[in-house]
């Protein structure tokens, strides 16, 4: 019964961006888009060592809107409007491009010492 509501698989490309694992199911050469849904990423669960972290550089996005959501962990997210925002467990962040935008996550200090954990997922 459950077959009848599934109306298509696709399996996820895997990245490691530097210790921890990224599982991208959109786009995918089976599905481009899935609605308004560019993109979908799965991150983690990761367990990283002491004193490192993730750093995603800056970068740019223009005529999308990122919808970031955490189940474990936290990050920093800092953009060029100004803004700086703690993502936690919890917390939806939303970050509409437009004409463009460029921003960076990366995991906040206090995580880097304990060695942070990171699990979400971004659309």
């Amino acid at each position: 019964m459950l077959d009848d509501f599934v109306l298509q698989t696709i399996l996820p490309s895997t990245h490691d961006l530097g210790g921890f694992k990224v599982h991208r199911t959109l786009p995918n050469k089976e599905r481009t888009m899935v609605g308004p849904f560019l993109f979908f990423d799965q991150m983690g669960p990761a367990h990283l060592p002491v004193g490192t972290g993730i750093d995603v550089r800056p970068h740019p996005h223009i005529n999308l809107s990122t919808v970031t959501y955490l189940f474990d962990g936290a990050i920093d997210h800092r953009d060029s409007l100004g803004t700086k925002a703690r993502i936690e467990p919890g917390a939806v962040n939303l970050m509409t491009a437009g004409h463009g935008i460029v921003h960076s996550e990366r995991s906040p200090g206090d995580e880097r010492a304990e060695g942070p954990n990171l699990s979400g997922i971004q659309t």
